[in-house]
């Protein structure tokens, strides 16, 4: 693994790496192995930020650390996956299929039977890249991005799954929509999917 170790303000690093399964073996290692003194692990597509509080834990300290760290995948918790009741009735449901080329039915029984985790968070609080461990429902963004998208709505858009936890403009393919709070402000913690979550998704009538 290509590690480079940035620099970021007084009590922060970010450590860059390749690719996202390094992003996820370099989290997982992180993530298992917390000292004092580390306040948050931010994982991205390329990086993962490690905030720290430099009184407990000095930046030179948490460099090393991150340096020999051990790249691991994050340990699965079978007791805490989060279930998502989801309605496939997405408007982009048979366009997907015809990309995949396989039928609407068949995007359906892939998504609910592969087991999803939550890569890193999005573009809005809630919003959690959900990666597997196949390629077999990746498509790519719609050409033309949507001005809304509706609270909700499921989709796919290249290697992720994700949930739109609010309206807002989005290109992702939608396959459907769920009931699910991703974001309660008043909840601890406040986000339903957090980095390392497992997800599965389930058919709702």
């Amino acid at each position: 693994m290509s590690l480079r170790i940035l620099s970021s303000g007084e009590r922060a690093l970010l450590a860059e790496v390749d690719t996202l399964d390094e992003v996820l073996a370099l989290f997982g290692a992180l993530d298992a192995d917390r000292p004092p003194g580390l306040v948050d692990l931010v994982p991205a597509a390329r990086t993962v930020g490690v905030v720290v509080d430099p009184r407990i834990l000095p930046l030179s300290v948490a460099r090393a650390w991150i340096e020999h760290a051990r790249p691991r995948r994050a340990i699965v918790d079978r007791e805490a996956v989060v279930e998502i009741p989801v309605r496939y009735d997405g408007p982009d449901l048979a366009e997907v299929a015809a990309l995949l080329s396989v039928t609407p039915a068949e995007v359906i029984h892939l998504h609910v039977s592969s087991v999803w985790r939550v890569a890193f968070g999005g573009f809005a609080p809630g919003f959690g890249y959900l990666v597997t461990d196949h390629d077999r429902l990746r498509v790519p963004r719609r050409s033309t991005p949507r001005t809304a998208v509706p609270a909700g709505s499921v989709g796919l858009a290249d290697d992720f799954s994700g949930v739109y936890p609010r309206s807002s403009p989005g290109g992702w393919q939608l396959i459907g929509t769920t009931d699910a709070v991703l974001w309660d402000a008043e909840a601890d913690p406040p986000a339903l999917l957090r980095p390392g979550t497992t997800v599965r998704f389930r058919e709702a009538p």
